[in-house]
């Protein structure tokens, strides 16, 4: 696979980790630059395991995990989302802390389409470690500039943007459901 293929296919499979960074980073407080490098290399590390996985699955048994993979995606997705859109209604001034626990949702959530990505590639290449580092790398970098973002939106908008950051995860989980089935 060529350098320009890899490089948008990464910046494709990027962008649903900029949309749920930039959320994330809105509901981070002090310490934003070690939240948004925590968010990125968290992203940018599963992106690239998830590719490494699904192309070992497609070299093993290949659509093991399709049947149910927009279903997992949109679950957490959405559970992460509801969770935030009531958050947002409680008075609080600090924003919370974003939970290990949350951060390992979300990273998995945003990777299930490097999964299938993943599962293509056995079909395409032999080795996966250079479009694993790419598509890693690309992620990082997309993801910390979204986490920045949205601390900076937070500090002008506040509870809106948490709120309207979970809409934006239900939103996410719904259209990987309308692509999965053909809708859209």
């Amino acid at each position: 696979m060529d350098l320009p293929s890899l490089l948008l296919i990464a910046i494709g499979l990027a962008m649903d980790c900029f949309a749920v960074a930039l959320v994330a980073g809105v509901e981070q407080g002090e310490g934003r630059m070690q939240s948004a490098l925590r968010i990125a290399l968290a992203f940018g590390s599963f992106q690239a395991g998830m590719l490494i996985l699904g192309w070992w699955a497609g070299t093993q048994v290949l659509g093991i995990i399709a049947p149910f993979d927009h279903w997992v995606a949109f679950g957490l997705l959405a559970a992460i989302g509801v969770k935030m859109v009531l958050e947002s209604r409680e008075e609080e001034e600090a924003p919370p802390d974003l939970t290990t626990a949350t951060l390992l949702l979300l990273s998995v959530a945003t990777s299930i389409d490097s999964l299938a990505v993943g599962i293509s590639l056995a079909v395409l290449t032999p080795d996966v470690l250079v479009p694993a580092v790419v598509i890693g790398s690309v992620t990082f970098g997309i993801a910390l500039a979204g986490a920045l973002l949205g601390g900076r939106i937070r500090e002008a908008y506040g509870r809106v943007m948490v709120a309207a950051g979970g809409f934006l995860l239900i939103g996410i989980g719904i259209r990987i459901l309308l692509e999965h089935y053909g809708w859209i």
